[in-house]
């Protein structure tokens, strides 16, 4: 999978932008995701990601992570199809990192694990998790761990 990153401010390390990349990979191979996929992520600001949830979501906001998933369809579109050689573009994730550092500090986690669990969690909506029913809930947040405690990231471990 390729995975494109921007973080034009600077606002994160090599280090822990290679753990995010290193974290999606894990992620994209326990879900079986082609290889031949493509996924974009923007570290950004509250500002910055408060006006994308303004404008694309009506929501006039910061938040933590925002999902475009590109495989899916809207009204009165037409599915094309790929060629055979073409990507498989999976979507985008927005992260604000402000918003990551001060939930860190809220729920009494490294940086890194709430970074991590964003970017999990914004790539598993891409892939069709969701959380809005109990059930389904559940079955994400016990992916959400499995895959982080993979890379020893921890709930409350400052």
């Amino acid at each position: 999978m390729n995975i494109y990153m921007t973080d034009e401010n600077n606002r994160l390390t090599e280090e822990q932008r290679q753990l995010v990349e290193s974290i999606l990979i894990y992620t994209a191979e326990q879900e079986e995701v082609d290889s031949n996929s493509e996924l974009s992520v923007t570290f950004v600001s509250n500002d910055e990601i408060q006006e994308i949830n303004r404008e694309w979501r009506g929501k006039d906001q910061a938040t933590d992570v925002i999902s475009f998933a590109m495989e899916e369809l809207g009204e009165d579109e037409i599915d094309f199809g790929l060629l055979e050689d073409e990507p498989i573009v999976l979507g985008d994730l927005i992260i604000s990192v402000e918003r990551c550092r001060e939930q860190a500090a809220e729920y009494g986690n490294h940086f890194e694990r709430e970074l991590g669990f964003l970017a999990v969690h914004g790539f598993l909506h891409l892939l069709g998790y969701d959380h809005i029913e109990k059930a389904d809930e559940e079955v994400m947040t016990k992916r959400q761990e499995e895959i982080l405690h993979h890379f020893e990231l921890y709930r409350g471990t400052l």
